[in-house]
């Protein structure tokens, strides 16, 4: 894990605790269950939506793009302001509006590690029974 994604936990401290995870090259970055933000080579892109687009657009934050087949596709992550970076309330506040964004994209919230180990163990195991001789 980089320096920048150890730094976020410190960045979004008034947010309250957050969460971050290897995947897809990058990271993601997860409050309460739901992921708020991803980190792209030590980029910062905090989840949007209809609802917060206009924040993002006033600052012309451009959202994170990926290449798939020659294609450009834009993601629901948008960069985040740099003031966030200086300032704790401002980070509070944009990680809020990330937070709301993927509450209102109607994904079910990331199961907590305990939990699916939990219930991994109360899945019974299937097992062949031997032919009879």
């Amino acid at each position: 894990m980089s320096d920048f994604v150890r730094s976020l936990h410190e960045v979004f401290e008034r947010l309250g605790r957050i969460e971050t995870r290897r995947m897809f090259g990058g990271h993601g970055v997860w409050h309460e269950g739901r992921m708020i933000a991803l980190v792209a080579k030590d980029t910062l892109y905090l989840k949007s939506d209809a609802g917060s687009a206009e924040h993002f657009d006033r600052l012309n934050l451009p959202p994170f793009t990926y290449v798939r087949e020659g294609k450009a596709m834009p993601m629901s992550y948008r960069l985040a302001p740099a003031d966030l970076f200086e300032d704790r309330e401002e980070a509070a506040l944009w990680g809020r509006r990330a937070y709301e964004a993927a509450l209102r994209s109607g994904q079910p919230p990331k199961q907590k590690t305990a939990a699916k180990k939990a219930s991994a163990k109360k899945a019974p195991v299937k097992t062949k029974k031997a032919a009879p001789r």
